[in-house]
């Protein structure tokens, strides 16, 4: 990928570890572009879970090393490889997938992983759109397989993929119940589509959800820690109810029987596992959200590139999370 010419800074992983191994350089080639393949300029990056999964060595999927982080951005197209029709130079765009990495100053990236970005959404905003709204959508309308008049427990509801999935079962007609840590998150998350929000901190707030669903329960779980949760989360169910596990810390002990009698299901979701077609799929509809006005990304924290390792730090550890973390690149 080196041309040896065009530098840029870039955040480079040289070993699986902490968030120190996080190394900021501003001597890393540009990538060059390929056949089909598009060169962004990056003006911010999403900061996601994953990602800190990965750089520690424990995630399933390890790139080979030396790499840079990151899968969402939003920029400008710079360059665009042979055979690529949609886009040009100066178009404003998002990817959930960059091919060489997001925490950059230039990212590379499949033309068919890159969609247009609206001129009502700003950088930030589109940073924030990749992981948080295609996995929200695939674990809500595709694995879930929701439908309107049904109810949905946003488990972990203030962070980006809670938002995405608060915003997503308002439009498409279902009854949203949500919960987070703080106040603020809670005003965030009733801003954001949710009609009931509850506080995940207090002792008895699983009593609180039960008073309100009532003797039917919950259609839908959207769960963000379920090595915390899953055990109530299936107390909740309604009949043929589904707990949709979005994200998991290690491990937990439940009590299969929880799911028999109201046979339940218990479904993972990793949003890689998606195939190009359902990419379109879910790309089609989110465009639509933002054409329409429901889709609008919640901004939380803000970092410049070379305070990655913080940022890394903070998402994992920081409590309360609202909104996405994004780095600032340019």
């Amino acid at each position: 990928m080196a041309t040896g010419q065009k530098l840029m800074r870039a955040i480079r992983v040289f070993e699986f570890g902490g968030p120190d191994v996080l190394k900021f350089q501003s001597d890393v080639a540009v990538p060059i572009t390929k056949d089909h393949q598009v060169l962004i300029k990056v003006h911010a990056c999403g900061v996601n879970p994953v990602d800190t999964y990965i750089r520690s060595g424990t995630y399933s999927r390890k790139p080979p090393l030396p790499y840079t982080p990151g899968s969402d951005v939003a920029g400008v197209i710079e360059a665009v490889g042979e055979n690529v029709s949609a886009f040009k130079k100066g178009d404003r765009v998002f990817t959930a997938g960059t091919i060489s990495g997001g925490y950059a100053e230039f990212a590379v990236a499949a033309d068919d992983t890159v969609y247009t970005l609206p001129e009502k959404l700003d950088f930030k905003q589109g940073a924030a759109l990749g992981v948080p709204y295609f996995t929200a959508y695939r674990a809500l309308l595709h694995s879930a397989r929701g439908k309107a008049g049904e109810s949905v427990l946003v488990h972990g509801a203030s962070g980006g993929v809670g938002l995405a999935a608060c915003q997503i079962a308002r439009a498409y007609g279902l009854k949203v119940l949500g919960t987070a840590g703080t106040e603020e998150g809670k005003n965030i998350v009733l801003r954001n589509g949710a009609h009931e929000v509850f506080n995940h901190r207090e002792v008895n707030y699983i009593d609180k959800i039960k008073k309100s669903v009532g003797e039917k329960g919950i259609d839908i779980i959207i769960e963000m820690l379920a090595n915390v949760n899953l055990s109530n989360d299936l107390n909740l169910l309604s009949y043929g109810g589904r707990v949709i596990i979005v994200g998991s810390r290690g491990p937990i002990e439940i009590n299969p029987r929880d799911t028999m009698a109201k046979e339940t299901s218990i479904i993972g979701v990793a949003l890689y596992s998606s195939t190009k077609e359902e990419f379109r799929q879910f790309a089609a509809a989110l465009q639509a959200g933002m054409e329409v006005g429901w889709l609008k990304p919640v901004i939380g924290s803000q970092y410049p590139l070379e305070k990655a390792a913080q940022a890394h730090e903070n998402i994992i550890h920081s409590s309360g999370a609202t909104g996405k973390m994004i780095l600032l690149v340019s």
